[in-house]
């Protein structure tokens, strides 16, 4: 048994993993949850791993990065996913779960835990080292203000204001155009502008908004409705403001020129790459609310975006958390102390088991660095590792949360046509490459108690 206790705060998807690997190595865990005593306006109930929006964990599928991921976390031992298991309900090749039954099962666990305590109250500051900072998407003001305090006032976003991500390979070659506005801001060693370009004619451009302008909005939560500003307007809301008012912002097309005609176009949608080898690009200005089948819709009528394959789909809510690449570690932990780490949704990962994975990484590494051992990250081409590498990677002034997708990990050696034959490749080229690197770090799989 270890004399360190180790403080978690946050007893969601991440804190509750986080907890439950650490214990499972001998260490003293204290897990900190508010609720009951102070609830959040998204929670109903005082378990943990509550989940407060969709049931499910999304594919199974190797074929899709979130069957890839879940299959990576199986080989690390995850307490969350083995409990989903049991609360699973018939949903296809999903993962889908009885909420309340999944909540149950992990509260449960945890609470059983010899080396868990679990405390109820809300925490206010950051915790003394070791300690895992896991709070979610709702962290409470005054532990915010505390992070920002430490990390610097840049370093904590509040809102989310996230503009579609798509694969640089679905682009349309043929009708896009790499420059930036009167030739600046040109890549570092490249001749080309920074931007690719997709130019619009007028009667393509007044399709276009039209489009948009009667697409079917998404209307969440209460806790989800922000203020609109400067850096979350959404491009239907700019839209709704007068039909020349896109042509004014994101879309104005002023110092550029179309090589293909010499002129400069009637408007322009910019994407800027997301990511070092420019596999993913993002829709500038394109921050939404729309629902995920108008996005497809209406932003697939953009020039050379026909066929475009979406890694990531806009959004716009309540969602604290940090910007990862400027001021973390490439393990997040806090840069003056690598006993604190921070893991789920807070780090910039988005979704369930993306957040679920970070908690485990976090717990596995804590213990490894109170036994005298660096962190240590998964390679590049395992998806968790990938997901990693954009966190660390991702252009600081820039960047937003991000989910698991193929375009974070690099290309095959062999060109594979067939799209869901590659991904499964890829999948299994990651499965391979964790197993062999478990393995190597001498990693033991945490196992469930019954």
């Amino acid at each position: 048994m270890h004399e360190d206790v180790v403080t978690v705060v946050g007893g969601g998807l991440a804190g509750s993993e986080a907890a439950w690997q650490l214990a499972q190595r001998g260490h003293h865990v204290t897990l900190h949850e508010m609720r009951p005593v102070r609830q959040t306006p998204a929670h109903r109930t005082d378990q943990l791993a509550e989940l407060v929006c969709s049931n499910t964990f999304k594919s199974t599928e190797l074929s899709t990065a979130h069957g890839a991921i879940k299959a990576e976390m199986r080989e690390l031992g995850c307490l969350i996913l083995q409990c989903a298991d049991v609360a699973r309900v018939a949903a296809g090749t999903a993962l889908a779960v009885d909420r309340d039954v999944f909540a149950a099962a992990v509260t449960e666990r945890i609470h059983a835990h010899p080396n868990i305590t679990v405390v109820r109250g809300e925490v206010n500051d950051i915790p003394k080292s070791p300690a895992v900072i896991a709070t979610g998407p709702l962290t409470g003001d005054a532990l915010a203000e505390s992070l920002r305090q430490r990390l610097g006032s840049d370093a904590l976003a509040f809102y989310d204001a996230i503009a579609p991500v798509v694969s640089r390979e679905s682009i349309d070659e043929n009708v896009v155009f790499t420059a930036s506005r009167y030739g600046k801001e040109t890549m570092e060693g490249a001749e080309e502008g920074a931007y690719l370009n997709c130019p619009m004619s007028e009667d393509e451009y007044d399709a276009f908004v039209g489009a948009l302008d009667a697409a079917d909005q998404f209307h969440g939560h209460e806790f989800d409705k922000v203020p609109y500003f400067a850096g979350c307007m959404p491009v239907e809301e700019m839209n709704a403001r007068g039909r020349e008012s896109l042509r004014f912002g994101p879309l104005k097309p002023v110092g550029l020129s179309d090589p293909r005609t010499g002129r400069r176009p009637h408007a322009v949608v910019q994407l800027r790459r997301e990511d070092r080898a420019g596999r993913l690009w993002n829709l500038v200005g394109f921050q939404t609310r729309l629902r995920i089948p108008e996005q497809q819709r209406v932003f697939r009528m953009i020039p050379g975006l026909a066929n475009a394959e979406f890694l990531r789909y806009g959004s716009i809510h309540r969602n604290s958390y940090i910007n990862s690449p400027g001021v973390l570690t490439p393990a997040l932990t806090l840069r003056d102390d690598p006993k604190i780490f921070l893991a789920g949704q807070i780090t910039g990962v988005e979704g369930y088991t993306e957040s679920t994975a970070s908690g485990l990484l976090a717990g596995m590494n804590l213990s490894r660095v109170l036994n005298g051992n660096e962190p240590v990250l998964p390679p590049c081409n395992t998806m968790l590792g990938a997901l990693y590498r954009y966190l660390r990677e991702a252009d600081p002034r820039h960047f937003q949360p991000m989910n698991a997708n193929f375009g974070l990990v690099d290309e095959l050696d062999e060109h594979i046509r067939d799209k869901r034959v590659k991904k499964e490749r890829m999948a299994e080229r990651a499965l391979r490459e964790m197993r062999a690197w478990r393995d190597d770090m001498s990693i033991e799989p945490t196992a469930v108690v019954a």
